[in-house]
């Protein structure tokens, strides 16, 4: 059974079992999170397609480590002009590890 979940602003496939790294969570390594915004149910038959959501569906998961990305370096260069600007970002990020799609 998988289900597509929204969170961050994406939208992701999920299977119990599966770990996937999301957009920085308010929670800490080992607490049970819930995700209530499942698009789609499908698998073992029949398919559930919300509208927007489906009643009562929701994706359970516990979060395993919060971390950063690698660092993204951007520079700006005008040439002839002195002007540079160089500035980096590390992008959090939150590991969950899916436990159980609750249709």
């Amino acid at each position: 059974m998988y289900a597509i979940i929204k969170t961050g602003g994406k939208q992701l496939k999920v299977e119990a079992g599966q770990k996937i790294w999301i957009e920085k969570l308010d929670a800490k390594e080992g607490d049970e999170v819930t995700f209530d915004d499942v698009v789609l149910v499908g698998g073992e038959g029949e398919t559930k397609i919300g509208t927007p959501t489906v009643a009562g569906a929701t994706v359970t998961g516990t979060v395993e480590k919060q971390g950063k990305e690698k660092k993204v370096v951007t520079y700006k260069y005008k040439p002839k002009k002195h002007s540079h600007n160089k500035v980096g970002h590390r992008q959090p990020y939150t590991r969950v590890l899916i436990n159980a799609v609750n249709a």
